[in-house]
């Protein structure tokens, strides 16, 4: 499969995966398990990492609504993950 015919839907989907699942660790949704909310910074912490390193990696090679979304995701993640006491 050549890089061009990948599903852009893909990497949009991963992204936003990333995103809820920092989203229930900082206690914003329910963890869809066992239906509460708590709050785990350090995991929350984790998947914000990753969501850096997957910009950096990226760099130069998404398309200008993929990189909007990346930076969208990861600046309100880590406005959330700071108002966490």
């Amino acid at each position: 499969m050549s890089e061009h015919s990948a599903n852009p839907a893909l990497f949009s989907t991963f992204v936003m995966g990333l995103a809820s699942a920092t989203m229930i660790e900082l206690g914003l949704l329910e963890d869809p398990f066992d239906k509460k909310k708590r709050v785990r910074k350090d995991q929350a912490r984790q998947h914000i990492d990753l969501l850096d390193m997957l910009q950096l990696k990226t760099r130069g090679n998404l398309d200008a609504h993929e990189r909007e979304l990346v930076e969208r995701v990861i600046v309100d993640l880590k406005l959330q993950y700071a108002m966490i006491p």
